[in-house]
């Protein structure tokens, strides 16, 4: 069997557009009077790397209380609408046919819904019923590496066929009104919303997804994630997740060179998660990266905030489409809950 390919990405995001300091004067109004120190926690919006973020609702609606119901609910349609608008997307920009789709993977973790996304969007893109789906939960940030290296693997099982690929991610409906931890501001001032499909077979001519790698880091369940409440999904973030990608990161693509018995120094691209300011910071001094090698990253949070496991595949698509095809090795890479890694070796 020939590797999977990359045929074509498709992007969504929701109608509502806002800049960074409209959310810092959002974030003055609702946190102010609980901290002696917010102008200096407020620092936090003052981020040159993020210009606008796309949110799922006006921003009128995050100024009052809801329920854990009513966001779950927006999160199902606007998750689905934008899921089949990334969707649709894909699939015309590879020029194939819905009946040419022999599985869909979709990778979410701000919402629930049973029956999944997956048996709706079958339905509405006209995917045979046939259709193997394969819902994943709970990855985070890694949710659009891990994904993406599952459906290559996959591919297999639906040989002559392509994997369809969605990623979902409503991360602002996980805002909490009422919790003044540190979390939730920094949380505020980098997330947002949107979606992305990609479309991966033996047939495609993008970038070809070599080998895959994950990596758990043990005892570390509370360096991010969610805490689940009477109001929905609580973000715990841990202050330390630079500090782990600067100390632990370089050993772990150490390992996966090891496994993949590639040289680190063949490594040309490095396609990843743009997390937040310091994180990319965090990626190129440990890495020992140049501004270059990461200006998609930089591009994709400036431009879109942080979109959990839609981000990267957002880059991914800005990648593709500026790159010159070298055949050189690159890895896409990505942090989240568990704590753990995700990497895909992909030739490009």
């Amino acid at each position: 069997m020939e590797r999977a390919k990359i045929q074509a990405i498709g992007t969504a995001i929701p109608q509502y557009s806002i800049g960074q300091q409209e959310v810092k004067d959002f974030a003055f109004r609702l946190f102010g009077h609980s901290y002696k120190d917010i102008n200096r926690l407020l620092t936090v919006f003052d981020n040159k790397h993020i210009h606008k973020r796309y949110l799922a609702m006006p921003m009128e609606w995050y100024e009052e209380e809801h329920s854990f119901a009513e966001a779950n609910l927006i999160y199902q349609q606007v998750g689905l609408e934008l899921a089949e608008q990334a969707s649709l997307a894909a699939i015309q920009s590879a020029g194939i046919n819905s009946q040419d789709i022999g599985m869909i993977i979709v990778v979410s973790s701000t919402g629930i819904a049973t029956p999944t996304l997956d048996s709706t969007l079958i339905q509405r893109l006209g995917l045979a019923e046939h259709t193997k789906r394969v819902p994943i939960w709970g990855l985070g940030c890694a949710g659009g590496v891990a994904g993406l290296a599952r459906a290559a693997e996959l591919a297999k099982a639906v040989t002559g066929k392509s994997v369809l690929l969605v990623a979902v991610e409503l991360c602002s409906l996980t805002f909490q009104r009422n919790d003044f931890s540190k979390a939730n501001l920094i949380g505020t001032s980098l997330f947002a919303d949107g979606a992305a499909a990609v479309l991966i077979s033996e047939d495609g001519d993008g970038p070809e997804i070599v080998k895959s790698y994950s990596h758990l880091f043990p005892k570390s369940a509370d360096v991010m994630g969610w805490d689940i409440v009477e109001t929905g999904l609580k973000v715990r973030f841990s202050k330390s997740i630079p500090h782990i990608i600067m100390n632990l990161l370089p050993a772990v693509i150490e390992n996966c060179c090891t496994i993949w018995n590639i040289e680190q120094r063949k490594i040309e691209y490095y396609v990843v998660h743009p997390g937040g300011e310091k994180v990319i910071q965090a990626y190129q001094n440990s890495l020992g990266l140049s501004e270059d090698v990461l200006q998609y990253a930089v591009q994709t949070l400036y431009e879109y905030g942080n979109m959990s496991s839609v981000s990267i595949l957002f880059e991914m698509k800005e990648f593709i489409s500026h790159s010159i095809r070298k055949g050189k090795y690159g890895i896409m890479l990505a942090l989240g809950p568990g704590f753990s890694a995700e990497q895909v070796l992909f030739i490009w």
